[in-house]
């Protein structure tokens, strides 16, 4: 139940058109529904300001058929990461509105009406293999109701194409800065915005990336101090924490 559906509860309790016992049965699953092999965090948009996220890694198909169904019936946007096309294949025989973003690998199923609120989130990309991660992270932000734009393959190796786009940069209330190999972009756009700058470091490059720990590290020592950081390849934090402080 998200918070707009509990305060039209407490008002119908107040009113009088809903008895007590009802309101009751229907926040029975505050604060957690437990299936035997997950515990669905139904409460977790109220606390939180977002519902649950599922993540599709070690799960099996019908596993996270049985979470996407509770998370829909909750009432609740469903956002699932990291999900191979076999897995929504299953998951939409039984839910058929939910949809398949491939680049992201994400499972999206938007029940609610919420309009785009706070300012934007332009999301960057170094390279065009950096795109899985970037997509993944504006699915999430979109999902959490935010304002996106993208600007993909503008990486240091030809540094004009950032700069060509400095309108848009400067715009911007919240950047994500996808790069793998070096990981020198997000030191260049932190060096030339007023606003904060999300670093993800992916795992593309050649041996030396280290599976995106080279790029990792030169986030973690960038100079530009308005830089922070995420995990490598988690597009899904980077959009989430940049939906937090577009909302601001």
């Amino acid at each position: 139940m998200d918070r707009r559906k509990l305060k039209t509860l407490l008002k119908n309790v107040r009113d009088g058109s809903v008895e007590v016992n009802e309101a009751l049965d229907r926040l029975k699953n505050l604060p957690f529904e437990d299936i035997g092999f997950a515990k669905i965090d139904s409460h977790r948009g109220l606390r939180c300001g977002a519902p649950e996220v599922v993540f599709c890694e070690g799960k099996s198909p019908q596993q996270i058929l049985q979470i996407a169904k509770r998370v829909v019936a909750s009432g609740e946007d469903l956002l699932a990461t990291r999900a191979e096309k076999a897995i929504y294949e299953v998951v939409k025989e039984t839910l058929p509105k939910a949809v398949y973003h491939e680049l992201a690998r994400t499972i999206t199923l938007k029940q609610s009406k919420v309009r785009p609120k706070g300012g934007t989130i332009l999301i960057i990309t170094a390279g065009t293999s950096d795109i899985p991660v970037a997509e993944e992270a504006r699915i999430t932000a979109e999902m959490l109701h935010s304002r996106v734009r993208t600007l993909y393959d503008v990486g240091v190796a030809g540094i004009h194409r950032l700069l060509e786009r400095r309108e848009e940069i400067f715009t911007a209330s919240v950047l994500v800065v996808v790069a793998g190999m070096e990981g020198a972009l997000a030191s260049v756009v932190g060096g030339m915005v007023d606003r904060p700058v999300i670093a993800v470091p992916t795992s593309v490059g050649y041996g030396a990336n280290f599976g995106g720990l080279a790029p990792l590290l030169t986030m973690l020592n960038s100079c530009a101090a308005g830089v922070s950081v995420v995990n490598i390849d988690n597009g899904f934090g980077a959009g989430y924490i940049a939906s937090l402080i577009s909302r601001k």
